[in-house]
């Protein structure tokens, strides 16, 4: 695998790194390529949630809007699963970014009556993210090995946090200097750009051919019971899903009902990011794979403490703790629990060949997760003001701890591992 010297040599930050761990050519572009998409998506995906609630003031409006995208992600999954397997991930991917550009682009033509046909716009983001995510999801492990992926996750958390901080300083910068709803227009606009930029370079990327083209999704719940540390994985996304569902879209609401105003959701929004970049390079350098446990005990006892001061108080100061909190924590669970699946699909049968498989019911879990934890805020909490919304988030946040149980940092024995994948 040709290596990529100058970049990896910059987050290393000169330090000697062993040629297994270096990172090739593809996995460098696929990090740029994915901070071109985070950079346009910390703009406009932040802010179209809170450009729902300016339009509605209804925390059901956004609550349904994304149920809605993440019951259509996992179906789009299978198809875009289904594509991968016929054509290639690099079809999927580029047909993803080049939908979410076009979904961007209804977004300013249609500016304010975006709220009147929020569920159609739903339905195309949902199929759009999940092409996305199906091509990338299936990159990362293409471009990776055992050996280099938990610091090629880690690296590409760093740029994909470093975009993320620098989209929503710009994004409320823009908002802050322009009247009404028209700064939301322009971040938009400047979030299709970014999207087409990526899908340029995505072109960086070869296609790769490939003989086996069948699909195998109809026969994962077989492997998931042949496999059973393969399954409790799958329920660890879950899980995840369970926290996740709630935090793609409260957080944002709740510092703007602190704060009072968007340029300033946008700045804290930099501080956060900031504090994941930071905790991206620690992973990058220190993460070890042994210790999956651990890891996530850590992240889990972080959010829960952050979640837990919402029950005192749904202020600026509980808000602003817990956020710091959470972006120090979650990415470390997030990146352990990836690197960790990525680990497994190696046990299974046909040695990597139903990656594209496992990459679907990874996603399918972790959505049914999200679509219940915001069923479940929309049927307790249907207002930001309600008692029960802190509750319904730290009840998810302590649900994180069974990921612990579900997650072992014992290894298969490999002569086992090899029998069941020759016989």
């Amino acid at each position: 695998m040709r290596t990529w010297p100058r970049m990896d040599y910059f987050f290393s930050r000169g330090a000697a790194i062993p040629p297994e761990r270096r990172l090739g050519r593809e996995a460098m572009i696929s990090i740029v390529i994915h901070g071109c998409f985070q950079f346009g998506a910390s703009m406009s995906g932040l802010f179209l949630n809170l450009y729902l609630w300016r339009l509605t003031q209804d925390l059901t409006v956004n609550a349904l809007y994304n149920i809605i995208v993440y019951l259509m992600t996992p179906v789009t999954f299978a198809v875009g699963g289904w594509i991968a397997k016929r054509k290639d991930r690099m079809v999927t991917y580029r047909i993803g970014i080049v939908l979410i550009a076009v979904f961007y682009l209804m977004v300013v033509i249609t500016g304010e009556q975006v709220v009147n046909y929020y569920i159609l716009f739903a339905i195309c983001n949902g199929i759009a993210a999940g092409l996305y995510w199906t091509g990338y999801l299936v990159i990362q492990y293409d471009v990776s090995t055992e050996a280099n992926r938990i610091r090629f996750l880690a690296l590409n958390m760093i740029v994909f946090n470093t975009a993320g901080l620098l989209g929503p300083a710009l994004a409320g910068f823009i908002i802050s200097r322009n009247d009404g709803l028209q700064g939301y227009v322009i971040i938009f606009m400047l979030a299709f750009v970014m999207f087409v930029i990526a899908a340029i370079v995505s072109f960086r990327i070869p296609i790769v051919k490939s003989h086996h083209h069948a699909y195998y999704l109809k026969f994962m719940g077989l492997a998931m019971n042949k496999n059973r540390r393969w399954f409790k994985a799958l329920v660890s996304f879950f899980i995840l899903g369970l926290f996740q569902g709630i935090m793609l879209f409260l957080p944002n609401i709740l510092l703007f009902q602190t704060v009072g105003r968007e340029d300033r959701v946008g700045y804290l929004g930099v501080a956060f990011s900031a504090l994941t970049v930071i905790t991206g390079y620690v992973i990058s350098r220190k993460a070890q794979k042994e210790q999956v446990q651990k890891y996530v005990l850590f992240s889990t006892t972080g959010v829960a403490i952050g979640a837990s001061l919402l029950l005192i108080a749904v202020d600026f100061w509980s808000v602003f703790l817990f956020m710091i909190l959470f972006s120090i924590c979650n990415p470390l669970a997030v990146n352990t629990l990836t690197s960790y699946y990525y680990r497994l699909i190696g046990t299974l049968p046909l040695k990597g060949q139903l990656r594209v498989e496992c990459v679907v019911m990874r996603e399918l879990f972790l959505n049914v997760g999200r679509v219940v934890s915001i069923g479940c805020l929309i049927l307790f909490a249907g207002d930001v003001t309600s008692v029960w919304l802190p509750v319904v988030l730290f009840g998810a946040a302590l649900a994180q701890y069974l990921l612990s149980l579900l997650i072992s940092e014992k290894q298969p024995d490999q002569a086992k591992v090899s029998e069941r994948v020759g016989g």
